[in-house]
């Protein structure tokens, strides 16, 4: 927060790291979210650093560096702070010492590979919308007969079930059997998307990897392993100079940025 402009408080909850702004929203509606000690109402306010914000009767934590990791999610984790169903989840495995993070994106059950975590609410917003154009890229093991002039055709998108689907750059690297492994690349990321196109072409996905998520990479991160970003590579990656703050890291790592300038 500034002490002069104002920001949306949604907006500064998801930069403190507390959740989503989708998250942030509900959570004023259900009555959360306190600033100068009256109860919003909704979230159509903004905010500056003179303003006390409370949560949960907690007072906002104090602005952190922006911090992002990688991490090797295995297979049968769900990409969740909680489960309903008691499932294992990502964010019960990692390391406390972290604090509080939240995944940019999510893997399903059974996916495993790259997931990045960050610190950072608005920055997870900022790298999941497909206006960044950062692409996602997996191997996937599938078990049927590949048509590459299908995959071929897969560059124009396609409509499955009423849910257009954006162009997905595949393509066939070898065949074991009735096995396959395929290198599959989109942008948009929706919700088991890589899944439900290989089922449309006749093909069952019986292993799927993310190995890249736009410039970061799985690399030779272990399965469970977690390994935190350089602060330096993390601003040239948002295309950030170097006397500028990481998104949402406030003075202080306006401050750090500057001495190591």
């Amino acid at each position: 927060m500034s002490e002069g402009k104002g920001e949306r408080i949604a907006k500064v909850l998801a930069r403190a790291g507390l959740c989503s702004r989708r998250d942030a929203e509900r959570w004023i509606a259900d009555g959360r979210v306190a600033v100068n000690g009256a109860v919003l109402q909704s979230p159509a306010i903004s905010v500056t650093a003179t303003d006390s914000v409370v949560v949960d009767g907690r007072p906002l934590p104090a602005a952190t560096d922006t911090r992002l990791w990688r991490y090797h999610k295995p297979a049968g984790l769900v990409t969740s702070h909680r489960d309903p169903q008691g499932r294992p989840t990502v964010f019960g495995q990692i390391p406390a010492a972290l604090g509080r993070v939240i995944s940019i994106g999510r893997l399903d059950l059974n996916s495993e590979g790259l997931l990045l975590l960050t610190n950072d609410g608005e920055l997870a917003r900022r790298l999941e919308l497909p206006a960044t154009g950062w692409s996602r890229r997996y191997r996937v093991r599938v078990h049927g007969n590949v048509d590459e002039s299908a995959l071929a055709a897969l560059t124009g998108g396609v409509t499955l079930s009423g849910i257009r689907y954006g162009p997905v750059q595949a393509r066939l690297d070898r065949v074991q059997g009735s096995n396959a492994w395929l290198t599959v690349a989109l942008v948009e990321g929706k919700n088991r998307e890589v899944r439900r196109i290989m089922e449309h072409l006749g093909l069952a996905v019986t292993r799927l990897i993310r190995v890249a998520y736009g410039p970061f990479q799985l690399g030779k991160l272990e399965p469970g392993a977690i390994a935190e970003v350089p602060a330096k590579v993390l601003r040239e990656q948002l295309g950030l100079a170097a006397a500028e703050p990481v998104v949402g890291g406030g003075r202080k790592a306006a401050r750090k940025s500057r001495r190591q300038a």
